[in-house]
């Protein structure tokens, strides 16, 4: 189980460094660069769901990957509404949403998801 769940959190930390959003011009963002405070968010809840790891508590472990599963759920979210505020200068809403439509994720968040997930899915072998 242990060995799983690493793996798992190795998936996760792995991923923020990834490319989550991809912005014209600008390039790829990862974590860092969409947002600090949610990166070290992200850091912190890895940090914690390694605590339950090491110490053979799934449960921890599956309580902070949840948590991760919901960050990056509000992450998803917030690039998105960020996207449409970014644009609303644009008089015309359709307008709006084409050129929101141009901000692009990534394939990192696959695997933030599938290490968190991992995470939560890891037997217990006790």
């Amino acid at each position: 189980m242990k060995n799983i769940q690493l793996l798992g959190l190795l998936l996760v930390i792995v991923g923020s460094f990834l490319p989550l959003v991809h912005v014209p011009i600008i390039g790829n963002w990862n974590y860092w660069k969409l947002d600090h405070s949610l990166a070290i968010v992200c850091w912190i809840l890895s940090a914690g769901a390694l605590f339950g790891i090491v110490n053979n508590s799934a449960k921890v472990a599956r309580i902070f990957a949840i948590l991760l599963i919901v960050l990056f759920g509000f992450t998803l979210f917030a690039v998105k509404m960020q996207s449409m505020d970014y644009f609303s200068f644009m008089p015309i809403k359709s307008f709006q949403e084409k050129l929101a439509g141009i901000v692009k994720l990534r394939w990192g968040w696959a695997v933030e998801f599938l290490g968190a997930f991992i995470i939560i899915l890891a037997k217990n072998n006790k």
